[in-house]
């Protein structure tokens, strides 16, 4: 094989067996393609080192990858879907489980034609012959006696120790509930109740005395059936009528007859808050059993009328009842 020599050495053309009259016959850099030859090709870049790019970009820098933002929005909006769903999920229930504990309850309540009270056993009362009573046996329902007619302080004493926002409930209180549910757990004991004056009325007007979940579920639907019926003065009336006092004696007017002789239009203020203060135990408080417990209940029935500006300090340190009226 000959080989062709360019002359001044440069490039080297194999002649593949040619003739030597063929050997001379070389392209010249006029015959050949632009750009399209070996020795053209452009030097590859080099890649810019950090310091390059900032010098040529200046303050510009690699931009975030939108589909990362993209996907990171999409699970924050997938999770708080979820969490909207599920709670509204979750209320759906509890509203139907309300709902039928409710039809379940009201399913079992006593008959709530009339507001009559309960049937108990006779009065026995002992005369003398110039018609005195000298003794009395059994339970003494007092006769009713209006709003109206009673000492403006006598049915404030009850709303100031039992049912401080009466009137703005709607029979059953949750402020009241929560109040008396944290007192009891710091007190580690049941030292409060959270039943409003419209429960009370229910129970002492349709339910026993039992504890029980099912009997404190009637007594609130009770309540806001009663609240629906009546107005505030009504249930307030019904309830000083009815309400027991210990010793026998169901209402106000029974009350002030058996420990004080005298009808309830003409209690004191000092006996009006003895007789609030027995609701809460009236077998233990009753003044002819316990006097000096009666006492000090009565002197919390006042501190809370006070604190209710329903009388003034002075007035809130009065004796409860004097030695005459035991």
């Amino acid at each position: 094989m000959a080989w062709g020599r360019k002359k001044g050495g440069g490039r080297k053309e194999p002649l593949f067996g040619l003739p030597a009259a063929l050997a001379d016959l070389r392209l010249s850099p006029s015959d050949r393609i632009p750009g399209g030859g070996d020795d053209e090709k452009p030097a590859k870049s080099k890649p810019k080192n950090s310091a390059d790019r900032s010098s040529d970009s200046g303050s510009e820098r690699p931009r975030p990858s939108r589909s990362g933002s993209k996907r990171r929005s999409k699970s924050r909006g997938f999770g708080i879907g979820r969490l909207f769903y599920w709670t509204a999920v979750l209320g759906l229930w509890a509203g139907i489980a309300v709902i039928g504990v409710v039809v379940w309850v009201g399913a079992h309540l006593p008959p709530i034609q009339s507001l009559e009270i309960p049937k108990r056993p006779p009065t026995i009362q002992i005369v003398g012959i110039d018609g005195s009573v000298l003794a009395q046996r059994g339970e003494m329902a007092g006769a009713n006696i209006a709003l109206k007619d009673l000492p403006p302080y006598l049915p404030k004493a009850f709303i100031a120790i039992e049912d401080r926002r009466f009137y703005s409930h709607f029979g059953v209180d949750p402020v009241g509930i929560l109040r008396a549910a944290v007192t009891n757990l710091l007190h580690r004991g049941v030292s409060q109740g959270g039943s409003t004056l419209t429960q009370q009325l229910a129970k002492n007007l349709f339910l026993t005395q039992e504890r029980t979940m099912q009997r404190k579920l009637q007594e609130a639907e009770l309540a806001l059936w009663l609240e629906r019926k009546h107005s505030k003065n009504e249930i307030l009336e019904l309830y000083l009528n009815r309400v027991y006092f210990g010793s026998g004696a169901y209402g106000v007017e029974a009350a002030a007859q058996r420990y004080f002789g005298k009808s309830a239009k003409n209690v004191t203020l000092p006996e009006a808050a003895m007789l609030a203060g027995l609701v809460k135990s009236p077998s233990r408080l009753a003044p002819n059993r316990n006097p000096e417990g009666a006492e000090q209940r009565a002197q919390v029935v006042l501190a809370a009328m006070a604190d209710a500006k329903f009388i003034t300090e002075a007035q809130a340190k009065a004796r409860s009842v004097s030695p005459r009226s035991r």
